[in-house]
């Protein structure tokens, strides 16, 4: 079945009033749909940022972690002070 195609602009003024304002409302929603689309590309860039600083943050406590290891094998390599003296 073929497409009618569009429909004619209607000439009344009621008519004409509705079908501006119908338009400017599907405008308004077009801007309000780009601006929460912009919204969703912050958050993903944020949510992106802080996954980063996740793994930054566990890369330092693997490292600190490390450190505390070979602080702990050092002193258990140190001799015990009470049976010394």
């Amino acid at each position: 079945m073929a497409s009618p195609g569009p429909l004619p602009m209607p000439t009344d003024p009621p008519a004409l009033e509705a079908t501006e304002r119908i338009l400017q409302e599907i405008a308004s929603v077009g801007r309000r749909l780009e601006a929460m689309d912009l919204k969703i590309t912050d958050l993903t860039i944020t949510s992106s940022s802080i996954c980063a600083d996740i793994a930054s943050f566990k890369d330092i406590a693997d490292a600190l972690d490390q450190c505390l290891t070979a602080v702990e094998d050092q002193m258990a390599a140190l001799p015990d002070q009470e049976t010394e003296l």
